[in-house]
């Protein structure tokens, strides 16, 4: 990892981004099962818990249900989702057409990779709850 070039007496090292999920068993058949990622960590047993861990190589993401069991509403409350379309995660992957197969092969229904206006190949896609997940690689390094 590049050092930093300012001259605070401290490090700090990796990120994890914390997403609100409205049902955690299929947060984590998303991203466990279809992606692929580990839970590294957990609030409890089984899939049905508050708060997970998940790691990917040096990535990690960590999810957390928007709400406490017992007062889970039927379906989730759009002034708390409609700012997940705002969210956007992007992934280093330097063979988006292998990605894109492999997910169509596990059932989702997205679009093929497309070049962007900067000169990446980059796969969008959604999450259960709606936030965004952009898989690209710069064109002259594929």
């Amino acid at each position: 990892m590049a050092e930093s070039k300012n001259a605070n007496p401290f490090n700090i090292e990796g990120m994890a981004p914390l997403f609100q999920v409205f049902d955690m068993p299929a947060s984590l058949k998303f991203y466990r099962d279809i992606l692929g990622f580990d839970i590294a960590l957990s609030s409890g047993e089984g899939d049905d818990v508050g708060w997970v861990l998940l790691r990917f190589n040096d990535i990690e993401l960590m999810l957390n249900t928007a709400y406490e069991k017992p007062n889970r509403p039927s379906s989730p409350d759009s002034l708390r989702t409609d700012w997940h379309g705002d969210v956007t995660l992007y992934f280093g992957c330097p063979d988006t057409d292998a990605l894109h197969a492999y997910l169509i092969q596990k059932g989702l229904k997205i679009n093929k990779p497309e070049i962007t206006g900067y000169g990446w190949k980059a796969l969008s896609l959604q999450d259960p709850d709606g936030y965004h997940l952009c898989f690209h690689w710069p064109l002259q390094n594929a």
